[in-house]
C-alpha cells in the first residue's frame, strides 16, 4: 500500500487537547469485521462485547517525565531536551533529542532547574537532532534519577498544542503502568478505570500484560510513498512466560484475545509462534505492520483514533481491513469523535 492511501480530512478541532473528566468517559465506535457494521456506543459498554474466558492484553509500560528545559552555558539560550533512553547508569549517559539542535555542539554544557541544580555536558552527536548527554551528578543513581524526573515534565505529543500540567502526569499514564521506559502513552489503555477492570474481572475476562516501551518513532513522519521502504524505530519489549501461557491457553480453549492498543497488537505479532500461539520474547522489535497482514493470535483490538499518515492508523487498517477502517474514520469525523491520545476509542471485533 501507499502512504497517500492513509490521508483523510481531520479538522483540527477534533484533535483532543485534554483528557476527559473521567477515564472511561469516552465514546466507543464498534466496528464488526464480519458484517461490516459500524455502531456508536460509550466506552463503559466495552464489557458487553467480551465473555467469560476471553483475555485482554495490556501494555504495562510506564511513561516517564522525559521533557526538560535547560539553558545553554554563557548564552543562556533556552533548550528543549527530550530524554529518549538511558545508555549508562554508571556514567549517567542519556540519548536525547535537543531543540533547537543548531545551537548545541559537542562540549556545550546545559543547566537545568531554577538553581542550575543539574548540569549536563554534550559528548556526542548521533543524528541531526540527537545528542548524547553526560549528566554531571555526584550522588547515587537513585537520587540522580529522582532529581532528573523532578525537573522533567510529561512528554505530550506535538499535536497537543499546550504545555503539560500536573494533571497530565497522572492522566497520560495507564492505571496499570509499572515498568518505566516509555515516552508515548497507550491511548487505548488510558480509558480503563478501576471500575471497568473490576467489571471485566467479574465477568470472567482475563488480563495479561506485555511490556513495550513506546518511543517517538510512532510519531516520526513517513517520508516514502512506498510503505515497504519505511523502517520503524526499534522498541524494547518483554513478552514473558506468564503472558504466553495465558494467551496460548485462551486460544486453545477457543476464546478471544484482545489487544489493548496498537503497540500491544505489534508486540504480540512480534512474538508469534506456530499454530496461532505466542512464544516468549525479550529484546527489540522494529516490526512495521500495514495492510495486508495476517494476524494469527489477536482476535479483537481496542484503539484510539489516530492522525492521518500515522503508523498506528496503518496497524488499525491492517487489523480491521483498509476499506472498513477508512469508512469508520470518515464516519468518526462526520460525527465529531475526538482523535489522538486523549480522544475517543474504537473496538474492532
Amino acid at each position: 500500500m501507499k502512504l497517500s492511501q492513509f490521508k483523510y480530512r481531520l479538522p483540527e478541532e477534533l484533535i483532543a487537547q485534554s483528557p476527559s473528566e473521567e477515564r472511561d468517559d469516552a465514546r466507543l465506535m464498534v466496528v464488526n469485521r464480519k458484517d461490516g457494521s459500524i455502531e456508536n456506543h460509550e466506552f463503559r459498554e466495552i464489557i458487553n462485547y467480551f465473555d467469560d474466558g476471553d483475555l485482554m492484553v495490556y501494555n504495562d509500560s510506564k511513561v516517564f517525565p522525559a521533557l526538560l528545559y535547560g539553558n545553554k552555558e554563557k548564552t543562556g539560550a533556552r533548550i528543549e531536551v527530550f530524554l529518549l533512553r538511558e545508555l549508562s547508569e554508571e556514567n549517567k549517559l542519556w540519548d536525547v533529542l535537543v531543540e533547537p539542535a543548531r545551537k548545541i555542539r559537542i562540549g556545550n554544557k546545559l543547566y537545568f532547574g531554577d538553581d542550575d541544580s543539574m548540569v549536563a555536558e554534550v559528548i556526542d552527536n548521533t543524528t541531526s537532532r540527537g545528542r548524547t548527554l553526560r549528566f554531571l551528578y555526584d550522588g547515587p543513581h537513585d537520587e540522580f534519577k529522582n532529581e532528573l524526573y523532578r525537573l522533567g515534565s510529561t512528554p505530550l505529543p506535538a499535536y497537543i498544542k499546550r504545555e503539560s500540567t500536573p494533571e497530565d502526569s497522572e492522566r497520560y499514564q495507564t492505571i496499570y503502568a509499572r515498568h518505566e521506559g516509555a515516552v508515548v502513552a497507550s491511548g487505548a489503555g488510558l480509558h480503563f478505570s478501576r471500575e471497568i477492570l473490576k467489571r471485566l474481572e467479574i465477568k470472567g475476562v482475563g488480563q495479561a500484560f506485555i511490556t513495550i516501551h513506546s518511543g517517538l518513532g510512532n510519531y516520526r513522519e513517513i517520508d516514502v510513498e512506498d510503505l515497504t521502504k519505511h523502517r520503524m524505530d526499534s522498541e524494547e519489549m518483554v513478552a514473558d512466560q506468564e503472558l504466553v501461557d495465558k494467551v496460548n491457553a485462551t486460544k486453545d480453549a477457543g476464546h478471544r484475545v484482545c489487544a489493548v492498543g496498537t503497540q500491544v497488537l505489534r508486540g504480540i505479532a512480534s512474538a508469534v509462534s506456530m499454530g496461532g500461539h505466542m512464544k516468549t520474547y525479550t529484546g527489540w522489535t522494529n516490526k512495521f505492520i500495514f495492510p495486508p497482514y495476517d494476524f494469527t493470535v489477536t482476535d479483537a483490538l481496542i484503539s484510539n483514533f489516530h492522525l492521518p499518515y500515522s503508523t498506528m492508523l496503518m496497524m488499525v487498517a491492517a487489523f480491521g481491513g483498509y476499506d472498513l477502517v477508512m469508512e469508520a474514520y470518515r464516519k468518526a469525523v462526520k460525527e465529531g469523535y475526538k482523535f489522538g491520545v486523549y480522544g475517543d476509542s474504537m473496538l474492532i471485533i
